[in-house]
């Protein structure tokens, strides 16, 4: 079993679920993460009619356990994502496993087409294909991603507690990882021949803080078996590590939101899609949520996002449904009354209510 097969237990990779194929949704969720699939529960327990595009690569899933998580702490990310697949099918929403190719606006909506051959349309979309992380090229620190090379303090700098901590920084202020580290341990050393120049001053306070430095470029991480030991150094040298926090640099994977012409805005990790506080961006109808928001965004901030998103759209979907229903009813007081017989003076309303 691969890391992802438990999540699909239901459909087959590959092939288009006959029951998706060109159906109308009142929402379309790219991404099946925790963002995506918060919001999907919120939906579908709402009775709308919710359709989850999933191409199944979370950002963490290369984590074995997640922390900080309020009830889930030192859970695996994927029987997260396992866990809520049931329970947004539980409650009628579809996931489909493929991923969006091509998404566009139309007057109903949006149109979306999957490389299954899948297409749907929707009256309102969000987008949750968060982002990836691409890290420095150095032999053997993507082979540890997600075990002995960490990157998040909030997120494993608990288990790092006394132990000899190494901060493979790439940029000046990717030092202030360092001194989030301190707190955990007295033995933090950060590797910084990737950062160029640094700030006397930066460099004094990291010192008085006793966090060493180390200026000699590191070549490739050391192992024992499976687990890291340490980085070896330029000069032969190897410097004993327990851990190692690296300094990834996020790359959105926004192609549904670029193709859609959404606003980008700068952000210390770069240009990322640009959203209000419900997570609407500047595409009428559209929404980004989780990562695809906020690089930084731990899981349950991503939920938060998702749940919020989904507040936010059924609340605009009511109220389309309440002007439907309105314009009905004026429709109907503005006839003749021998147009329309007695009853089904009421039943356009009902209709519309029941929707």
């Amino acid at each position: 079993m691969t890391n992802n097969d438990h999540l699909s237990a239901t459909s087959t990779p590959g092939a288009p679920d006959p029951s998706t194929s060109n159906e109308h949704w009142d929402v379309i969720i790219i991404g099946g993460g925790t963002a995506g699939l918060s919001a999907a529960l919120i939906l579908a327990r709402a009775r709308r009619r919710v359709l989850v595009f999933d191409a199944q690569e979370p950002r963490n899933r290369f984590a074995p356990h997640m922390h900080g998580v309020l009830s889930r702490d030192g859970y695996s990310p994927l029987d997260l994502v396992a866990d809520g697949y049931r329970e947004v099918r539980a409650v009628d929403g579809v996931i489909e496993n493929a991923r969006v190719i091509q998404t566009r606006a139309t007057p109903e909506g949006f149109e979306l087409i999957a490389d299954t051959g899948v297409r749907a349309t929707a009256r309102r979309l969000i987008v949750a294909t968060g982002t990836r992380d691409e890290l420095p090229d150095i032999p053997g620190l993507s082979e540890q991603w997600g075990r002995g090379v960490a990157a998040c303090p909030y997120c494993d700098g608990y288990e790092a507690t006394g132990r000899a901590i190494g901060v493979l920084a790439s940029s000046v202020m990717g030092l202030h990882k360092a001194h989030m580290l301190r707190s955990y341990s007295s033995d933090v050393t950060v590797f910084t021949a990737l950062v160029g120049p640094i700030p006397d001053t930066d460099l004094r306070v990291l010192q008085q803080r006793g966090i060493r430095l180390e200026d000699r470029p590191v070549t490739h991480v050391v192992t024992e078996g499976s687990t890291m030991t340490g980085l070896a150094l330029a000069d032969g040298t190897v410097a004993p590590l327990d851990v190692v926090f690296a300094e990834p640099r996020p790359i959105a994977l926004d192609e549904p939101l670029r193709q859609l012409g959404a606003e980008r805005t700068d952000t210390p990790f770069g240009p990322w899609t640009a959203v209000d506080a419900f997570g609407k961006t500047s595409v009428q109808g559209v929404w980004a949520v989780g990562n695809s928001a906020n690089p930084g965004a731990l899981v349950p901030i991503a939920a938060g996002a998702g749940a919020t998103a989904a507040l936010a759209i059924n609340g605009e979907l009511v109220a389309e449904d309440v002007a439907a229903a309105t314009e009905r009813v004026t429709t109907i007081t503005s006839h003749p009354s021998n147009d329309f017989p007695a009853d089904r003076v009421f039943a356009p309303i009902s209709e519309a209510v029941g929707k």
